[in-house]
């Protein structure tokens, strides 16, 4: 049984190592979450996420750290709760469907030994309108029906805590983003607290009430998908959810001063020392006339949705990138670019 604590969150990671060989999967990581919150993990692959849903779960153990699920003690030194014990549902990247059970006895399995088995299924399978594939066996469903029954499989015994590694990796992206809306939908109608693993920024962004970012084994920021996108604490961080257009500057009086203007410093400055000014391609204003730098169209690339130009700035070795919003109109290969302060991102490289 898990031993009783407080309660202040429905998880709560403390100072979590986990340790393959000589290298550290997991270094000194915590994190907590409220109940009923989404979180999404969101990481290059190999940084640690899965490994940290794993000791959530139960299926692994960490080294160092506790683990409290709803401020009941879970797994810490001399004390672990076994995984069927902990109420945690878990959502596996490849379904990990039973192909000799039909959908409806895949939803069931999990709660097949309680009285109310059928109707527990029954609500879950109904919810997720799914009732068509009950009695089909899962090489018989496409790649979203298996997604579907895997989540009804995992809901149906009703897990205060969800754990979803890589949920809609193998989908394509329309309907990973049908999918995803449906899933995010039913958790919170549930009121069930999850953490979604994924490596795709934009997923993570679209998903969570809170993005935590992993690097090699740690977490180096936690927020939401605002502060993490206008707000990142480094480089790693920005690079992750948005390509940058990124040029040298040098502090002086201040200022950031780069070959394409002076820009006010938004850190603690020391005179003479580097920095780096990351500008958004789809915060550069583009026309065929008026002021701005003077910028020859290397490329042109259409988006659907907005038009991407590359752009050499007359007389230097610089080449910026530009989104803009329409279809830039035929007149020769010349333009005009307007770089706002507003949005702009700074970082020390001294």
């Amino acid at each position: 049984m898990l031993s009783s604590a407080p309660v202040s969150s429905a998880i709560e990671l403390s100072h979590i190592t986990r340790v393959f060989g000589k290298t550290p999967a997991l270094d000194n990581v915590s994190l907590a979450l409220a109940t009923g919150e989404i979180v999404c993990l969101v990481g290059q692959s190999g940084c640690g996420k899965s490994t940290l849903l794993r000791i959530i779960a139960g299926v692994d153990s960490q080294h160092e750290g506790t683990v409290k699920l709803f401020g009941k003690l879970a797994a810490a030194e001399g004390e672990f709760v076994q995984p069927e014990a902990r109420r945690v549902g878990f959502m596996f990247q490849d379904y990990a469907l039973f192909p000799h059970l039909t959908a409806q006895q895949n939803i069931m399995f999990g709660v097949r030994k309680l009285a109310n088995a059928k109707t527990l299924a029954g609500t879950i399978i109904e919810r997720l309108g799914i009732g068509g594939l009950q009695d089909k066996y899962p090489h018989m469903l496409s790649g979203g029906e298996q997604q579907r029954v895997a989540l009804a499989r995992a809901l149906a015994p009703q897990p205060p805590i969800m754990l979803m590694d890589e949920p809609f990796s193998n989908l394509d992206r329309r309907l990973s983003e049908i999918i995803r809306g449906e899933t995010i939908s039913i958790l919170r109608e549930l009121k069930t607290t999850a953490i979604i693993v994924t490596h795709d920024p934009e997923e993570a962004l679209a998903s969570s009430d809170r993005l935590a970012l992993m690097r090699a084994g740690k977490i180096v920021q936690v927020g939401t998908g605002y502060e993490l996108y206008y707000h990142p604490n480094s480089r790693f961080t920005a690079d992750y959810f948005c390509s940058y257009n990124k040029i040298p500057a040098i502090i002086t009086e201040g200022m950031l001063v780069t070959s394409i203007g002076s820009f006010p410093a938004s850190f603690e400055t020391t005179e003479g020392s580097g920095a780096i000014v990351y500008i958004r391609p789809q915060s550069l204003s583009v026309s065929r006339e008026g002021n701005g730098l003077d910028c020859k169209i290397l490329s042109r690339t259409f988006k659907g949705d907005a038009e991407q130009l590359s752009l050499k700035v007359n007389g230097q070795d610089l080449v910026l990138t530009a989104h803009i919003p329409f279809i830039l109109p035929d007149g020769g290969d010349t333009v005009k670019v307007v770089i706002p302060s507003i949005g702009m991102l700074a970082f020390r490289t001294d």
